[in-house]
């Protein structure tokens, strides 16, 4: 088969609509049963993903047979992350109208790198820069990029910090890099997230430069141990802590960085959502005396991935460590996407984050990050009434319990994870195992509650049952 026969295929394709009718069944197939398949996919599901194994074809496959080989053997062995019973990884769901929303702008197919390139995906990008900057209380000059998660964000906002923080020291990074440049510290809890450790290494900022804060019993940096600050210290505050949802004190660390001179990062990927709801805004007091914060819309708000956000104070900051230059580049006076981003060829993030905040709005948005905080709440309460050991303060959507042994706690995850019934994570806690729930679909139920903590019960009961029967077979080997 030769090009032009493949290529008039390809129109064909497009005009006749049979291939995205199909993909179409498929789809709302798999809608119709999320709520219904294993949270987990099933051994013999992954096992079926083997058919992908083969040789890269010679000639051109039958696009019909792709979808369906798509559909048969790779929607089985997804994760339900979009129904009510997965609490893993702080994974958010979808929201109808944003993956609708995605759906068109997916056969758009827009470059939201410049205004010219693409003037839709400019202005919705412009839009949800103000409706953000309103919704979180931050100052009106802020800016915003679309990247695709908040580790990435986390990047743009140190960026901008360390160069903003050598050009008061008299040294241009963007004209003379960074070797010779004078020293910068980083301060940050000892608990801070993975994502910022390695944000960090990328940007040269060794392990040398970390001054790390101790922390409380939830993981929240002890103000009162702060190292004396200064005019070249990076600060990176935490707005919920992966495992406990802990904010740090966001104030009174901020109000010392400011008289000191120093750059504000919040790493908020989940938790600066906070400042969305009335009823929570108490976690995150002063969080506009921040520069720079990091967020992710597919965590709390359930935007589809992937939908990072960095918001940073000095636009000229982010444009300054972000902006490129060429001559075939053909900014505007409208709003240019990757002036505020590291890539140049970037998707159109923005049209499914404006379609879900217009949809909720500012009232929907509070009930949205109240629900998932109240049905955390109501799943630590069943547990730690039904013997599990609730290990942590419950003020967000993190929940933190393990059982009576490190042993049983182990297997007890384990055991939830292979059932199919929910499927949550784990994590070590002052050096033992946890079991972490994170409350972050709009789907979960007060019956999925009910239902995950009776797989729990479960759980823990065939751990106990398999250690006791462990301990009978020793007790006869001896």
């Amino acid at each position: 088969m030769n090009r032009p026969e493949i290529r008039e295929q390809m129109r064909h394709q497009l005009s006749d609509k049979t291939l995205f009718e199909q993909a179409k069944a498929y789809a709302y197939d798999y809608m119709d049963s999320i709520f219904d398949k294993r949270v987990y996919p099933a051994p013999e599901a992954i096992k079926g993903l083997e058919i992908f194994n083969e040789p890269l074809p010679h000639t051109a496959s039958n696009p019909s047979d792709i979808l369906e080989l798509l559909h048969q053997y790779g929607s089985p062995a997804t994760v339900a992350q979009t129904a009510g019973r997965y609490f893993g990884f702080v994974n958010g769901s979808s929201i109808p109208v944003s993956v609708a929303a995605k759906w068109l702008s997916d056969v758009w197919d827009q470059n939201a790198a410049l205004y010219v390139i693409s003037p839709i995906a400019s202005k919705l990008e412009e839009v949800c820069e103000k409706w953000l900057v309103k919704l979180l209380g931050l100052p009106s000059e802020t800016a915003a990029g679309f990247v695709g998660g908040s580790s990435t964000a986390t990047l743009c906002g140190l960026a901008a910090g360390r160069n903003e923080l050598l050009r008061k020291a008299g040294w241009e990074v963007s004209e003379k890099g960074l070797f010779g440049a004078p020293n910068l510290r980083v301060v940050l809890g000892e608990q801070a997230h993975a994502s910022v450790f390695k944000a960090l290494a990328l940007l040269g900022i060794g392990k040398d430069q970390l001054e790390k804060v101790p922390v409380d019993a939830q993981g929240r940096m002890l103000a009162d141990k702060l190292p004396k600050l200064d005019s070249r210290t990076l600060v990176i505050i935490q707005a919920g802590n992966v495992n406990t949802g802990a904010f740090d004190p966001i104030e009174e660390i901020c109000e010392k960085a400011n008289q000191a001179g120093a750059w504000v990062h919040v790493d908020g990927a989940f938790g600066l959502w906070a400042a969305a709801s009335k009823n929570r805004q108490y976690l995150v007091p002063g969080l506009h005396k921040a520069d720079s914060w990091s967020a992710d819309a597919h965590k709390t708000l359930n935007a589809p991935y992937d939908c990072g956000i960095i918001l940073c104070k000095r636009r000229d900051a982010l444009v300054s460590a972000l902006q490129s230059t060429g001559s075939y580049i053909l900014y505007s006076e409208n709003r240019d996407g990757m002036l505020y981003t590291p890539e140049m060829s970037r998707r159109a993030r923005a049209v499914e984050l404006w379609a879900l905040l217009k949809y909720l709005g500012q009232q929907g948005l509070e009930e949205l990050v109240d629900g998932l905080c109240e049905r955390a709440k109501v799943f630590s309460e069943k547990l730690s009434a039904n013997g599990f050991n609730l290990l942590n303060e419950v003020a967000y959507n993190q929940v933190l319990v393990s059982c009576s042994t490190p042993e049983i706690t182990k297997a007890t995850l384990e055991n939830i994870q292979n059932s199919g019934e929910c499927w949550c994570g784990g994590a070590l806690w002052d050096g033992k195992p946890a079991i972490r729930i994170s409350v972050c679909s709009w789907a979960t139920s007060y019956e999925d509650i009910d239902r995950s903590v009776s797989a729990f019960i479960k759980a823990r009961s065939i751990a106990q049952q398999q250690k006791e029967d462990s301990n009978e077979a020793n007790t006869k080997n001896e």
